[in-house]
């Protein structure tokens, strides 16, 4: 049996035991956000978890930048782009299938974005999104979400996308993914550092850890138009960004060693855009 008793307390009492536990104020209990002077949106829940997938993984947790710790929602007229990035690495992902009456922009933390991806069916069920100043709201069916937004500027992520990368890397995404796995073993465990060496139709991965005589090096075919290059990256970077490629092949747009270098899948479906970038690391000598 359970009884209320006062101050909130309740007893329960069985044939053998008799138990308290103490209880709160409801009154205390944090209001539920009212959905006030909000512009609303609608998009397929495919869609929004799709972007949610292809951008989380870039995501900050560095509590001391708040503006990186979410997801950036920019929205207008011809689309929706979501940008995450944790300063060494930034994903864009465009959407052309949805728009927003208006021109805005926001940043929804990393938590709800990932109860949104495991409360939403993969389908084209019709979401709606609503949001004001402080808040956003989502909805589907008899399910609603409620979450604050991060105060704060998200940084211009636009002026860091290099416009003139003239070297072009085409290479089957799998067996790349694989190469990185293995050579990332034999690196230095703080850096992840592998260095790609492009030259004709053959790339070179090699990495190497100092501290413990490790050394690992693979070679596989590509296609490459551009001038001998060797530049490093984080090789976890690589493989996650790898994983948000749907394509069977991606290319790498590339400069120099010290310039961003940007990954795309070589297919994207239609309505739909996909660019990652990554910060180059500074070659071991």
């Amino acid at each position: 049996m359970i009884i209320l008793l006062a101050n909130f307390t309740i007893e329960i009492t069985s044939d053998n035991g008799k138990y308290k536990v103490m209880g709160e104020n409801p009154d205390n209990f944090p209001k539920e956000p009212s959905p006030d002077d909000t512009t609303s949106f609608t998009m397929t829940s495919s869609a929004l978890i799709t972007a949610i997938a292809k951008t989380l993984f870039a995501v900050s947790n560095d509590d001391l930048r708040p503006a990186m710790t979410g997801v950036f929602f920019e929205l207008d007229k011809k689309g929706i782009q979501f940008v995450a990035t944790d300063a060494h690495r930034l994903v864009r992902y465009k959407r052309t299938d949805a728009s927003s009456p208006k021109s805005d922009s926001f940043i929804v933390p990393r938590k709800p974005l990932n109860l949104l991806k495991s409360a939403l069916p993969d389908n084209d069920d019709e979401i709606t999104l609503s949001y004001n100043n402080n808040h956003l709201f989502v909805k589907h069916g008899t399910t609603q979400m409620s979450c604050r937004l991060i105060d704060a500027r998200f940084p211009d992520y636009k002026v860091v996308i290099p416009s003139d990368n003239p070297y072009r890397l085409t290479v089957n995404k799998s067996d790349f993914q694989g190469a990185l796995r293995r050579v990332s073993v034999f690196s230095n465990k703080s850096t992840n550092q592998v260095a790609l060496s492009m030259a004709g139709s053959e790339l070179e991965l090699k990495a190497q850890d100092i501290d413990f005589s490790f050394e690992g090096d693979e070679r596989m075919k590509c296609q490459y138009d551009g001038e001998d290059l060797t530049i490093a990256f984080n090789a976890r970077f690589l493989i996650e960004m790898l994983n948000a490629a749907d394509s069977d092949e991606v290319k790498m747009e590339l400069s120099t060693p010290t310039k961003a270098g940007i990954l795309k899948p070589t297919e994207q479906d239609d309505g739909e855009e996909l660019l990652m970038l990554v910060m180059p690391l500074m070659l071991n000598q």
